[in-house]
């Protein structure tokens, strides 16, 4: 079953974002998304107001800032502390039976990780693709270069802080069922392909001016 997941976005919970829960979900089908994941920085304040819904998989998560980078945590439900190295942080997101995945690794002005860091971490994935990346294409061709490296499965997410980016970017993931435990399943299996595209120049300003 090929699904397509946005597996970055953010809600008020984080502080930056002007999303709610239920725009996120209007925004989901009006993309055509099979899910998206919650994941608000560093909380996970809104993970308990996640509805029981039939038609899009809400996947819940963190995006931890670490020394050095940012980790999404897929499918955790407690927080994870900020601070802590990547490699300690990942060790601590794998404990709870989690994904990781290095959030954005080579994004000017969000972050910019250093490779020989990772090596040896035992990450799930690498996000590629990621819509508020800029330069978008670079940064997907640096981003993918590092995937290789280190031998991981690639992901897309949006980053998505206003209801209209949810869905830019997403992920293609081959999973056994439309389910929380498969999707995270098929992440670890590297049945992943990302996919979608970066904020236009308007629609950057847009998201400037929101």
């Amino acid at each position: 079953m090929r699904l397509r997941i946005d597996l970055h976005v953010h809600t008020i919970h984080s502080g930056d974002s002007v999303i709610t829960l239920g725009e996120a979900l209007d925004w989901c089908r009006r993309r055509g998304l099979d899910g998206f994941a919650v994941t608000d920085h560093d909380t996970v304040e809104g993970l308990s107001e996640i509805p029981d819904v039939d038609d899009c998989v809400v996947i819940p998560g963190v995006e931890v800032s670490a020394r050095g980078g940012h980790i999404l945590a897929l499918g955790v439900e407690e927080p994870i502390p900020r601070g802590l190295s990547i490699a300690e942080t990942v060790d601590l997101i794998a404990e709870r039976g989690a994904v990781s995945i290095i959030a954005h690794p080579y994004a000017p002005l969000k972050s910019w990780v250093d490779a020989d860091e990772l090596d040896g971490v035992p990450l799930d994935a690498v996000e590629v693709a990621n819509s508020t990346q800029m330069p978008y294409r670079w940064a997907v061709r640096r981003n993918r270069e590092l995937a290789r490296r280190l031998g991981l499965p690639e992901t897309g997410g949006s980053d998505a802080h206003a209801p209209w980016v949810i869905g830019l970017a997403y992920t293609f993931i081959e999973a056994e069922e439309r389910s929380l435990d498969a999707i995270l399943k098929a992440i670890k299996q590297g049945r992943t392909e990302a996919a979608g595209r970066g904020l236009k120049p308007l629609e950057r300003l847009r998201l400037l001016l929101r």
